[in-house]
Protein backbone atom coordinates (compact mmCIF):
# COMPACT_ATOMS: atom_id res chain seq x y z
CA UNK A 1 0.00 0.00 0.00
CA UNK A 2 1.24 3.50 -0.85
CA UNK A 3 0.61 6.15 1.76
CA UNK A 4 0.33 9.84 0.94
CA UNK A 5 3.11 12.07 2.17
CA UNK A 6 1.99 13.87 5.35
CA UNK A 7 2.04 17.65 5.34
CA UNK A 8 3.75 17.92 8.70
CA UNK A 9 6.75 15.70 8.01
CA UNK A 10 9.12 18.52 8.95
CA UNK A 11 9.00 17.56 12.64
CA UNK A 12 10.80 14.32 11.99
CA UNK A 13 14.50 15.15 12.41
CA UNK A 14 13.90 17.51 15.35
CA UNK A 15 10.99 16.44 17.52
CA UNK A 16 11.63 12.71 17.14
CA UNK A 17 14.98 13.15 18.84
CA UNK A 18 13.31 14.19 22.09
CA UNK A 19 12.69 10.70 23.41
CA UNK A 20 10.50 11.78 26.31
CA UNK A 21 7.95 13.40 23.99
CA UNK A 22 5.01 11.30 22.77
CA UNK A 23 4.08 12.40 19.24
CA UNK A 24 1.03 12.16 16.99
CA UNK A 25 1.21 12.48 13.23
CA UNK A 26 -1.57 12.79 10.70
CA UNK A 27 -0.91 10.26 7.96
CA UNK A 28 -3.53 10.40 5.28
CA UNK A 29 -6.88 9.58 6.85
CA UNK A 30 -5.45 8.25 10.08
CA UNK A 31 -3.24 9.30 12.97
CA UNK A 32 0.05 7.63 13.80
CA UNK A 33 1.04 7.64 17.46
CA UNK A 34 4.64 7.53 18.57
CA UNK A 35 4.95 6.94 22.33
CA UNK A 36 7.82 8.26 24.38
CA UNK A 37 10.72 5.84 24.70
CA UNK A 38 13.60 6.61 27.04
CA UNK A 39 16.73 4.43 27.18
CA UNK A 40 15.71 3.25 30.66
CA UNK A 41 12.86 1.29 29.06
CA UNK A 42 14.98 -0.70 26.61
CA UNK A 43 15.84 -3.55 28.98
CA UNK A 44 14.08 -5.06 31.97
CA UNK A 45 12.96 -2.41 34.48
CA UNK A 46 13.24 -4.89 37.36
CA UNK A 47 16.95 -5.39 36.58
CA UNK A 48 17.52 -1.64 36.71
CA UNK A 49 15.60 -1.44 39.99
CA UNK A 50 17.45 -4.34 41.60
CA UNK A 51 20.87 -2.89 40.80
CA UNK A 52 19.71 0.64 41.66
CA UNK A 53 21.01 2.11 38.41
CA UNK A 54 19.39 4.40 35.84
CA UNK A 55 20.05 2.43 32.66
CA UNK A 56 20.16 -1.27 31.67
CA UNK A 57 23.86 -0.97 30.85
CA UNK A 58 27.00 -2.38 32.46
CA UNK A 59 30.65 -1.74 31.74
CA UNK A 60 32.26 -5.15 32.15
CA UNK A 61 35.52 -5.80 33.95
CA UNK A 62 38.82 -5.66 32.07
CA UNK A 63 41.75 -7.40 33.75
CA UNK A 64 44.82 -5.80 35.30
CA UNK A 65 42.76 -2.86 36.45
CA UNK A 66 42.12 -1.59 32.91
CA UNK A 67 38.55 -0.99 34.02
CA UNK A 68 39.93 1.31 36.64
CA UNK A 69 38.64 3.10 39.70
CA UNK A 70 38.20 6.23 37.57
CA UNK A 71 36.22 4.30 34.97
CA UNK A 72 33.95 2.75 37.60
CA UNK A 73 33.38 6.16 39.20
CA UNK A 74 32.48 7.69 35.83
CA UNK A 75 30.01 4.86 35.20
CA UNK A 76 28.28 5.38 38.56
CA UNK A 77 27.95 9.12 37.99
CA UNK A 78 26.27 8.40 34.62
CA UNK A 79 23.75 6.00 36.17
CA UNK A 80 25.29 2.76 34.92
CA UNK A 81 27.29 0.09 36.77
CA UNK A 82 30.98 -0.52 36.18
CA UNK A 83 33.11 -3.42 37.38
CA UNK A 84 36.68 -2.98 38.56
CA UNK A 85 39.11 -5.25 36.67
CA UNK A 86 40.58 -7.19 39.58
CA UNK A 87 41.91 -10.14 37.55
CA UNK A 88 45.69 -10.25 37.41
CA UNK A 89 46.19 -7.76 40.25
CA UNK A 90 47.73 -8.32 43.63
CA UNK A 91 45.34 -8.48 46.56
CA UNK A 92 46.76 -5.29 48.04
CA UNK A 93 45.95 -3.42 44.82
CA UNK A 94 42.40 -4.81 44.79
CA UNK A 95 41.95 -3.82 48.44
CA UNK A 96 43.12 -0.30 47.65
CA UNK A 97 40.48 -0.05 44.90
CA UNK A 98 37.80 -1.33 47.28
CA UNK A 99 38.64 1.32 49.86
CA UNK A 100 38.59 4.11 47.28
CA UNK A 101 35.31 3.10 45.67
CA UNK A 102 33.53 2.51 48.96
CA UNK A 103 34.58 6.01 50.00
CA UNK A 104 33.99 7.93 46.77
CA UNK A 105 31.55 6.07 44.53
CA UNK A 106 28.08 7.69 44.41
CA UNK A 107 26.29 4.71 42.91
CA UNK A 108 26.37 0.99 42.18
CA UNK A 109 29.67 -0.70 41.41
CA UNK A 110 31.08 -4.21 41.40
CA UNK A 111 34.32 -6.18 41.25
CA UNK A 112 35.47 -8.96 38.98
CA UNK A 113 36.12 -12.53 40.11
CA UNK A 114 37.95 -14.53 37.47
CA UNK A 115 38.12 -18.32 37.49
CA UNK A 116 41.70 -19.39 38.25
CA UNK A 117 42.06 -23.14 37.63
CA UNK A 118 45.85 -22.96 37.98
CA UNK A 119 45.80 -20.66 40.99
CA UNK A 120 42.87 -21.77 43.12
CA UNK A 121 44.36 -20.10 46.17
CA UNK A 122 44.10 -16.71 44.46
CA UNK A 123 40.41 -17.25 43.69
CA UNK A 124 39.81 -18.21 47.31
CA UNK A 125 41.75 -15.23 48.66
CA UNK A 126 39.94 -12.82 46.36
CA UNK A 127 36.57 -14.05 47.64
CA UNK A 128 37.77 -13.70 51.23
CA UNK A 129 38.78 -10.12 50.46
CA UNK A 130 35.37 -9.30 49.01
CA UNK A 131 33.58 -10.81 51.99
CA UNK A 132 35.84 -8.98 54.42
CA UNK A 133 35.01 -5.61 52.87
CA UNK A 134 31.34 -6.22 52.16
CA UNK A 135 31.49 -6.23 48.36
CA UNK A 136 27.97 -7.33 47.44
CA UNK A 137 28.15 -7.39 43.64
CA UNK A 138 30.63 -9.32 41.50
CA UNK A 139 31.02 -10.18 37.84
CA UNK A 140 32.25 -13.78 37.61
CA UNK A 141 34.11 -14.48 34.38
CA UNK A 142 35.89 -17.35 32.61
CA UNK A 143 34.21 -19.95 34.85
CA UNK A 144 33.95 -23.33 33.20
CA UNK A 145 32.26 -24.89 36.23
CA UNK A 146 31.01 -24.02 39.70
CA UNK A 147 33.75 -23.58 42.31
CA UNK A 148 33.67 -23.62 46.11
CA UNK A 149 34.90 -20.00 46.52
CA UNK A 150 32.11 -18.75 44.25
CA UNK A 151 29.50 -20.71 46.22
CA UNK A 152 30.94 -19.38 49.48
CA UNK A 153 30.64 -15.82 48.24
CA UNK A 154 27.04 -16.34 47.17
CA UNK A 155 25.68 -17.96 50.34
CA UNK A 156 27.59 -16.08 53.02
CA UNK A 157 25.14 -13.99 55.03
CA UNK A 158 22.01 -15.62 53.59
CA UNK A 159 19.03 -15.30 55.91
CA UNK A 160 15.24 -15.29 56.03
CA UNK A 161 13.32 -12.05 56.33
CA UNK A 162 10.35 -11.44 58.62
CA UNK A 163 7.97 -11.99 55.69
CA UNK A 164 9.54 -15.34 54.85
CA UNK A 165 11.49 -13.98 51.89
CA UNK A 166 15.04 -15.28 51.47
CA UNK A 167 17.53 -12.42 51.72
CA UNK A 168 20.79 -12.97 49.84
CA UNK A 169 23.21 -10.06 50.33
CA UNK A 170 25.75 -11.12 47.72
CA UNK A 171 24.75 -10.88 44.06
CA UNK A 172 26.50 -12.64 41.20
CA UNK A 173 26.52 -11.68 37.53
CA UNK A 174 28.20 -14.52 35.65
CA UNK A 175 29.44 -14.29 32.06
CA UNK A 176 29.13 -17.53 30.09
CA UNK A 177 29.15 -18.55 26.45
CA UNK A 178 28.14 -22.22 26.66
CA UNK A 179 24.61 -23.48 27.05
CA UNK A 180 25.46 -26.21 29.55
CA UNK A 181 26.60 -23.53 32.01
CA UNK A 182 23.24 -21.77 32.06
CA UNK A 183 21.62 -24.53 34.10
CA UNK A 184 24.62 -24.79 36.44
CA UNK A 185 24.56 -21.11 37.38
CA UNK A 186 20.78 -20.69 37.39
CA UNK A 187 20.44 -23.74 39.66
CA UNK A 188 20.95 -23.81 43.43
CA UNK A 189 24.57 -24.25 44.58
CA UNK A 190 25.74 -27.90 44.48
CA UNK A 191 24.71 -29.70 47.66
CA UNK A 192 28.16 -31.23 48.14
CA UNK A 193 29.72 -27.76 48.24
CA UNK A 194 27.08 -26.46 50.62
CA UNK A 195 27.83 -29.35 52.96
CA UNK A 196 31.55 -28.50 52.85
CA UNK A 197 30.74 -24.93 53.84
CA UNK A 198 28.49 -26.25 56.61
CA UNK A 199 31.27 -28.48 57.93
CA UNK A 200 33.64 -25.50 57.85
CA UNK A 201 31.21 -23.41 59.88
CA UNK A 202 30.67 -20.89 57.09
CA UNK A 203 26.90 -21.50 57.14
CA UNK A 204 24.61 -23.01 59.75
CA UNK A 205 21.84 -25.56 59.26
CA UNK A 206 19.15 -22.96 58.50
CA UNK A 207 21.39 -21.23 55.96
CA UNK A 208 22.11 -24.59 54.35
CA UNK A 209 18.39 -25.14 53.81
CA UNK A 210 17.87 -21.61 52.49
CA UNK A 211 20.79 -21.95 50.06
CA UNK A 212 19.09 -24.95 48.46
CA UNK A 213 16.29 -22.63 47.33
CA UNK A 214 18.23 -19.88 45.56
CA UNK A 215 20.03 -19.71 42.19
CA UNK A 216 23.82 -19.53 42.31
CA UNK A 217 23.70 -16.43 40.08
CA UNK A 218 21.08 -13.71 39.99
CA UNK A 219 22.07 -12.63 36.53
CA UNK A 220 23.70 -14.35 33.57
CA UNK A 221 25.40 -12.54 30.71
CA UNK A 222 25.42 -14.32 27.36
CA UNK A 223 28.95 -13.56 26.21
CA UNK A 224 29.33 -13.75 22.46
CA UNK A 225 32.48 -13.02 20.41
CA UNK A 226 34.46 -10.72 22.70
CA UNK A 227 37.92 -9.54 23.65
CA UNK A 228 40.02 -11.67 25.97
CA UNK A 229 38.59 -15.08 26.91
CA UNK A 230 35.97 -15.98 24.32
CA UNK A 231 34.40 -18.95 22.60
CA UNK A 232 33.62 -16.68 19.61
CA UNK A 233 29.91 -17.47 19.79
CA UNK A 234 27.30 -15.56 17.80
CA UNK A 235 25.02 -13.45 20.00
CA UNK A 236 22.06 -14.04 17.72
CA UNK A 237 22.38 -17.76 18.51
CA UNK A 238 23.27 -17.97 22.19
CA UNK A 239 21.11 -15.16 23.60
CA UNK A 240 17.72 -16.64 22.58
CA UNK A 241 18.88 -20.08 23.73
CA UNK A 242 19.93 -18.77 27.13
CA UNK A 243 16.66 -16.85 27.53
CA UNK A 244 14.66 -19.99 26.73
CA UNK A 245 16.62 -22.00 29.31
CA UNK A 246 16.15 -19.20 31.84
CA UNK A 247 12.38 -19.28 31.35
CA UNK A 248 12.32 -22.98 32.14
CA UNK A 249 14.50 -22.60 35.24
CA UNK A 250 12.62 -19.51 36.46
CA UNK A 251 9.63 -21.63 37.53
CA UNK A 252 11.37 -22.86 40.69
CA UNK A 253 12.16 -19.39 42.10
CA UNK A 254 10.20 -16.44 43.44
CA UNK A 255 12.97 -14.00 42.47
CA UNK A 256 13.40 -12.99 38.84
CA UNK A 257 16.29 -14.35 36.78
CA UNK A 258 17.85 -12.07 34.18
CA UNK A 259 19.85 -12.72 31.02
CA UNK A 260 21.98 -9.95 29.55
CA UNK A 261 24.08 -9.67 26.41
CA UNK A 262 27.78 -9.01 25.83
CA UNK A 263 30.23 -9.36 22.98
CA UNK A 264 30.10 -7.28 19.83
CA UNK A 265 27.88 -4.58 21.33
CA UNK A 266 29.52 -1.35 20.25
CA UNK A 267 26.98 0.90 18.56
CA UNK A 268 23.25 1.69 18.69
CA UNK A 269 22.33 -0.95 16.11
CA UNK A 270 23.96 -3.85 17.96
CA UNK A 271 22.56 -2.58 21.27
CA UNK A 272 19.02 -2.38 19.88
CA UNK A 273 19.39 -5.87 18.39
CA UNK A 274 20.30 -7.29 21.81
CA UNK A 275 17.36 -5.61 23.51
CA UNK A 276 15.01 -6.68 20.70
CA UNK A 277 16.05 -10.30 21.30
CA UNK A 278 15.05 -10.00 24.95
CA UNK A 279 18.22 -8.99 26.83
CA UNK A 280 17.50 -7.56 30.27
CA UNK A 281 20.69 -5.51 30.00
CA UNK A 282 23.76 -5.08 27.80
CA UNK A 283 27.45 -5.13 28.67
CA UNK A 284 30.25 -3.30 26.87
CA UNK A 285 33.91 -4.28 27.10
CA UNK A 286 36.55 -3.68 24.43
CA UNK A 287 35.28 -0.20 23.57
CA UNK A 288 35.69 0.98 27.17
CA UNK A 289 39.39 0.16 26.99
CA UNK A 290 39.80 3.00 24.48
CA UNK A 291 38.20 5.54 26.84
CA UNK A 292 40.09 8.19 28.76
CA UNK A 293 39.32 6.63 32.15
CA UNK A 294 40.69 3.19 31.25
CA UNK A 295 44.01 2.38 32.95
CA UNK A 296 45.98 1.61 29.83
CA UNK A 297 48.49 3.65 27.88
CA UNK A 298 47.86 6.41 25.37
CA UNK A 299 49.65 4.30 22.78
CA UNK A 300 47.23 1.42 23.29
CA UNK A 301 44.23 3.74 23.05
CA UNK A 302 45.57 5.13 19.79
CA UNK A 303 46.08 1.61 18.37
CA UNK A 304 42.55 0.68 19.40
CA UNK A 305 41.12 3.80 17.78
CA UNK A 306 42.60 2.68 14.45
CA UNK A 307 41.39 -0.93 14.65
CA UNK A 308 39.04 -2.48 12.14
CA UNK A 309 37.03 -5.66 12.54
CA UNK A 310 39.67 -7.76 10.78
CA UNK A 311 42.52 -6.52 12.99
CA UNK A 312 42.03 -9.10 15.75
CA UNK A 313 43.13 -12.68 16.27
CA UNK A 314 43.27 -15.50 18.82
CA UNK A 315 46.39 -16.48 20.78
CA UNK A 316 47.31 -18.45 23.95
CA UNK A 317 46.11 -17.12 27.31
CA UNK A 318 48.53 -16.58 30.18
CA UNK A 319 46.23 -17.81 32.94
CA UNK A 320 45.16 -21.04 31.16
CA UNK A 321 48.26 -21.57 29.05
CA UNK A 322 48.76 -25.29 29.66
CA UNK A 323 45.13 -26.03 28.74
CA UNK A 324 45.53 -24.42 25.34
CA UNK A 325 42.85 -21.83 26.11
CA UNK A 326 43.08 -18.76 23.90
CA UNK A 327 42.18 -15.09 24.19
CA UNK A 328 41.24 -12.60 21.49
CA UNK A 329 43.65 -9.71 21.01
CA UNK A 330 44.56 -6.88 18.67
CA UNK A 331 47.07 -7.97 16.04
CA UNK A 332 47.61 -4.67 14.22
CA UNK A 333 50.65 -2.80 15.52
CA UNK A 334 52.09 -5.64 17.62
CA UNK A 335 53.88 -8.97 17.18
CA UNK A 336 52.49 -10.39 20.40
CA UNK A 337 49.98 -12.86 18.88
CA UNK A 338 52.70 -14.46 16.74
CA UNK A 339 55.16 -14.69 19.61
CA UNK A 340 52.56 -16.02 22.05
CA UNK A 341 51.66 -18.79 19.62
CA UNK A 342 55.33 -19.67 19.19
CA UNK A 343 55.72 -19.99 22.97
CA UNK A 344 52.82 -22.42 23.08
CA UNK A 345 54.38 -24.48 20.29
CA UNK A 346 57.64 -24.53 22.27
CA UNK A 347 55.78 -25.73 25.34
CA UNK A 348 54.08 -28.48 23.35
CA UNK A 349 57.29 -29.60 21.62
CA UNK A 350 59.87 -29.64 24.43
CA UNK A 351 60.02 -31.22 27.86
CA UNK A 352 62.21 -28.67 29.62
CA UNK A 353 64.10 -25.41 29.27
CA UNK A 354 67.35 -27.35 29.17
CA UNK A 355 66.19 -29.30 26.10
CA UNK A 356 65.62 -26.23 23.96
CA UNK A 357 67.84 -26.08 20.86
CA UNK A 358 70.58 -23.45 20.99
CA UNK A 359 69.06 -21.26 18.27
CA UNK A 360 65.66 -21.29 19.99
CA UNK A 361 67.25 -20.61 23.37
CA UNK A 362 69.06 -17.59 21.91
CA UNK A 363 65.92 -16.29 20.20
CA UNK A 364 64.02 -16.32 23.49
CA UNK A 365 66.81 -14.43 25.23
CA UNK A 366 67.36 -11.87 22.48
CA UNK A 367 63.85 -11.19 21.13
CA UNK A 368 61.33 -12.30 23.74
CA UNK A 369 62.88 -11.66 27.16
CA UNK A 370 65.92 -9.52 26.24
CA UNK A 371 67.92 -11.08 29.06
CA UNK A 372 69.39 -14.49 29.92
CA UNK A 373 66.81 -17.16 30.72
CA UNK A 374 68.57 -17.75 34.03
CA UNK A 375 67.76 -14.16 34.99
CA UNK A 376 64.16 -14.61 33.86
CA UNK A 377 63.87 -17.68 36.07
CA UNK A 378 65.23 -15.78 39.07
CA UNK A 379 62.46 -13.19 38.58
CA UNK A 380 59.88 -15.98 38.36
CA UNK A 381 61.18 -17.51 41.59
CA UNK A 382 60.98 -14.14 43.34
CA UNK A 383 57.39 -13.64 42.17
CA UNK A 384 56.07 -17.04 43.19
CA UNK A 385 58.01 -17.03 46.47
CA UNK A 386 55.78 -14.12 47.44
CA UNK A 387 52.53 -15.26 45.80
CA UNK A 388 52.33 -19.04 45.40
CA UNK A 389 55.23 -21.23 46.55
CA UNK A 390 53.44 -24.38 45.38
CA UNK A 391 54.18 -23.40 41.79
CA UNK A 392 57.91 -23.56 42.55
CA UNK A 393 57.58 -26.84 44.44
CA UNK A 394 55.87 -28.33 41.41
CA UNK A 395 58.47 -26.85 39.02
CA UNK A 396 61.29 -28.52 40.96
CA UNK A 397 59.68 -31.90 40.31
CA UNK A 398 58.29 -31.22 36.84
CA UNK A 399 60.53 -29.66 34.20
CA UNK A 400 57.57 -29.28 31.87
CA UNK A 401 55.84 -27.08 34.42
CA UNK A 402 58.98 -25.02 34.78
CA UNK A 403 58.93 -24.44 31.03
CA UNK A 404 55.28 -23.42 31.25
CA UNK A 405 56.06 -20.84 33.95
CA UNK A 406 58.78 -19.39 31.73
CA UNK A 407 56.41 -19.04 28.77
CA UNK A 408 53.65 -17.64 30.95
CA UNK A 409 56.09 -15.03 32.27
CA UNK A 410 56.28 -13.38 28.84
CA UNK A 411 52.51 -13.59 28.35
CA UNK A 412 51.86 -12.04 31.75
CA UNK A 413 54.30 -9.18 31.32
CA UNK A 414 53.06 -8.31 27.84
CA UNK A 415 49.80 -6.85 29.09
CA UNK A 416 51.67 -4.84 31.74
CA UNK A 417 53.96 -3.41 29.07
CA UNK A 418 50.89 -2.35 27.11
CA UNK A 419 49.13 -0.80 30.10
CA UNK A 420 52.27 1.08 31.14
CA UNK A 421 53.10 2.14 27.58
CA UNK A 422 56.69 0.84 27.69
CA UNK A 423 57.91 2.43 24.46
CA UNK A 424 60.53 -0.12 23.44
CA UNK A 425 58.11 -3.01 24.01
CA UNK A 426 55.30 -1.99 21.65
CA UNK A 427 55.92 -5.04 19.45
CA UNK A 428 55.16 -7.17 22.54
CA UNK A 429 51.94 -5.44 23.63
CA UNK A 430 49.09 -7.78 24.53
CA UNK A 431 45.87 -5.83 23.95
CA UNK A 432 42.63 -7.72 24.61
CA UNK A 433 40.17 -6.74 21.92
CA UNK A 434 37.07 -8.00 20.11
CA UNK A 435 35.58 -7.15 16.73
CA UNK A 436 33.34 -4.65 18.52
CA UNK A 437 36.25 -2.20 18.51
CA UNK A 438 36.13 -2.03 14.73
CA UNK A 439 32.35 -1.62 14.81
CA UNK A 440 32.67 1.28 17.23
CA UNK A 441 35.38 3.00 15.18
CA UNK A 442 33.22 2.77 12.06
CA UNK A 443 30.25 4.26 13.90
CA UNK A 444 32.13 7.24 15.37
CA UNK A 445 34.09 8.02 12.19
CA UNK A 446 33.60 11.69 11.35
CA UNK A 447 32.32 12.52 14.85
CA UNK A 448 34.08 14.02 17.85
CA UNK A 449 34.53 10.51 19.32
CA UNK A 450 36.83 9.57 16.45
CA UNK A 451 39.51 11.28 18.55
CA UNK A 452 40.59 8.87 21.33
CA UNK A 453 41.31 11.91 23.48
CA UNK A 454 37.56 12.66 23.53
CA UNK A 455 36.31 9.21 24.43
CA UNK A 456 34.79 9.24 27.89
CA UNK A 457 32.96 6.18 29.11
CA UNK A 458 29.77 8.06 30.07
CA UNK A 459 29.49 9.72 26.66
CA UNK A 460 30.18 6.48 24.82
CA UNK A 461 27.63 4.52 26.87
CA UNK A 462 24.84 7.12 26.85
CA UNK A 463 25.21 7.74 23.11
CA UNK A 464 24.79 4.03 22.43
CA UNK A 465 21.68 3.90 24.61
CA UNK A 466 20.19 7.14 23.31
CA UNK A 467 20.46 6.21 19.66
CA UNK A 468 19.28 2.66 20.33
CA UNK A 469 16.08 4.16 21.77
CA UNK A 470 15.80 6.60 18.88
CA UNK A 471 16.20 3.80 16.34
CA UNK A 472 13.46 1.86 18.14
CA UNK A 473 11.13 4.86 17.78
CA UNK A 474 11.91 5.17 14.09
CA UNK A 475 11.27 1.47 13.65
CA UNK A 476 7.88 2.02 15.28
CA UNK A 477 7.11 4.61 12.60
CA UNK A 478 8.11 2.25 9.81
CA UNK A 479 5.93 -0.49 11.27
CA UNK A 480 2.98 1.87 11.06
CA UNK A 481 3.62 2.44 7.38
CA UNK A 482 5.28 5.83 7.53
CA UNK A 483 8.70 6.44 5.98
CA UNK A 484 9.74 10.08 6.47
CA UNK A 485 11.76 11.98 3.91
CA UNK A 486 14.29 13.30 6.38
CA UNK A 487 17.09 11.09 7.68
CA UNK A 488 18.74 11.38 11.08
CA UNK A 489 22.50 11.03 11.20
CA UNK A 490 23.13 8.45 13.91
CA UNK A 491 26.43 9.92 15.06
CA UNK A 492 27.52 10.54 18.67
CA UNK A 493 26.68 13.85 20.32
CA UNK A 494 28.55 15.68 23.10
CA UNK A 495 27.07 14.94 26.51
CA UNK A 496 25.48 18.37 27.03
CA UNK A 497 23.59 18.17 23.73
CA UNK A 498 22.69 14.55 24.37
CA UNK A 499 21.19 15.36 27.76
CA UNK A 500 18.99 18.04 26.19
CA UNK A 501 17.34 15.35 24.08
CA UNK A 502 17.06 12.94 27.00
CA UNK A 503 15.64 15.41 29.51
CA UNK A 504 13.55 17.82 27.40
CA UNK A 505 9.88 16.99 27.70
Amino acid sequence: MTYPTPTNHHWYPDDCRYLARPLSLRHGSRTIHLPALLPQALGDPSFVAQLQISYPYLCGAMANGISSVDLVLACAKAGIAGFFGAAGLRLAKIEEAITTLQTRCPGTFGFNLIHSPFDQLLEKQTVELYLKHGITLIEASAFMDVTLPLVKYRVTGIRQGTDGEIIVPNRVIVKVSRQELVKKFFSPPPLAMLEVLYDQGVIDNQQLELAKQIPLANYLTAEADSGGHTDKQALVSILPTFIHDKQQLQKQYRSTLHVGAAGGIADPYSALAAFAMGASYIVSGSINQACIEAATSTTVKHLLSQAKQADITMCPAADMFEMGIKVQVLKKGTMFPMRAQKLYEIYRSYSSIENLPADLHNELEEKFFRQPLTSVWQEIVAYFTEHDRQQLVRAEKDNKHKLALLCRSYLGQSSNWANSGVSDRQVDYQIWCGASMGVFNSWVEGSYLADPGQRRVAEVSLNILYYAALLARLQNLHQQGYTPRAVIDVKPLPLAELRSYLENR
